[in-house]
């Protein structure tokens, strides 16, 4: 790739990772990318840096615009490894950058750096660097998603460099939405955000709202919103901001998500007796094999839906290892607004159903209790029993949906 204009003079220079399948447990069918600006000025700024495994990826491009030495800022919004781990590269290049950085980042970028050579300077919300005709204002967004995060807003141009918020994990020759929307279909691009949202920024639902209304008091304009992974929002920035007030407050869809393993296809076979009540009872549902699928795209579709009932046959008296599994990764994405249940099968003694409600209980999820269980095959009467249990949970997930409309 070559670099891209954003508006005249601030240019993406980053590179495209067409090949990358998990992304620190995170599973990425459709690759990343790894944005980074270059903005030039009177004193040129580079915007972040990218993954190790790219920087002759970005130095090429910023060859394309400046020879590198005349770089004078180098500004640091989040140092984890797909972001800054060219920074010692880029510094070799750059004798007399200095690096903008939030303080908790600093004492990171120690940790990774021998930083002793370079120029740093700690910055905190509401500090600017004036770089010629522009003026850079910093943002701390701690814990979105990382202490040391922080953003950038290029007060002239009305670009929000917003680090990790607001990104997918999708790799693609298009680097607007406008772009990416006229190629493939803005359903797309969105289910794009909600499976970032969900394995990434679920837990941090307050501090989203609390950073978007800062950036409104502060009345920040902003024509675009560039993050450090994805698509860059030109065509309607608010868009992406509406959508992120919508998934911090819980939005759902009138939906249930079944996720489920199976050992010999008894737990299975009950999934669809469920699915035909659930349906019956006008609700969509959504059916997940967690074997056949990735966690991340569990939690996504878990995330998507009102309401969840998870599966697990019983397996040395408790859960089935991937359903153990997908539920310590849900634990630690703190979910909240959602309707749960369970069901499962065992042979001789039970346990998974169980198991699976005390987790629920420990997340603090409104819960439908009484889970159904059958004994080795489903029979005529277990399915019976499936199908009924599907609808009356499907008519609790409307009223408890009810209460966020």
């Amino acid at each position: 790739m070559k670099p891209i204009e954003l508006k005249p003079g601030i240019y993406w220079v980053g590179a495209i990772d067409w090949a990358v399948r998990d992304f620190h447990g995170y599973v990425t069918p459709n690759g990343t990318t790894y944005n980074n600006y270059l903005v030039l000025d009177e004193q040129v700024t580079l915007l972040d840096t990218v993954k190790h495994d790219f920087s002759d990826v970005t130095i090429r491009n910023i060859r394309h615009l400046v020879d590198p030495a005349e770089i004078k800022h180098i500004v640091i919004n989040h140092i984890e490894n797909d972001h800054v781990t060219s920074i010692a590269e880029i510094m070799h290049m750059t004798p007399n950058a200095t690096i903008h950085i939030s303080e908790k980042g600093k004492k990171g970028l120690d940790r990774f750096f021998d930083t002793s050579g370079w120029r740093v300077n700690i910055v905190k919300t509401g500090d600017t660097l004036r770089i010629g005709k522009r003026t850079l204002l910093f943002l701390e967004t701690p814990m979105l998603h990382w202490p040391d995060s922080m953003m950038t807003y290029v007060r002239e141009d009305r670009i929000l460099i917003s680090q990790d918020a607001f990104g997918q994990h999708y790799a693609s020759a298009a680097r607007f939405d406008d772009e990416f929307i006229s190629c493939f279909s803005a359903a797309e691009l969105n289910d794009a955000v909600i499976d970032y949202y969900a394995n990434i920024l679920m837990p941090f639902g307050t501090l989203i709202k609390t950073k978007i209304a800062e950036v409104e008091k502060l009345g920040l304009e902003i024509d675009m919103i560039a993050p450090d992974h994805g698509i860059i929002w030109r065509k309607d920035p608010s868009n992406i901001l509406r959508m992120y007030l919508d998934m911090a407050n819980g939005k759902a869809d009138l939906r249930v998500a079944i996720i489920y393993d199976t050992m010999w296809h008894s737990t299975e076979r009950m999934t669809v007796p469920l699915m035909q009540g659930i349906k019956d009872e006008e609700v969509d549902v959504k059916v997940v094999k967690l074997r056949a699928n990735p966690i991340s795209l569990a939690v996504k579709e878990f995330w998507k839906a009102r309401g969840c009932l998870i599966g697990s046959p019983t397996l040395n008296n408790g859960m089935f290892p991937t359903v153990a599994q997908f539920l310590t990764y849900l634990k630690g994405l703190r979910p909240k607004n959602r309707l749960v249940g369970a069901f499962g099968s065992y042979g001789w003694m039970g346990g998974a159903v169980s198991s699976i409600y005390k987790e629920l209980e420990k997340m603090g999820l409104a819960i439908v209790e009484d889970g159904v269980q059958v004994v080795y095959k489903p029979s005529p009467e277990d399915e019976r029993r499936c199908y009924d249990f599907g609808r009356e949970f499907a008519k609790k997930v409307k009223e408890y949906h009810e209460t966020f409309q």
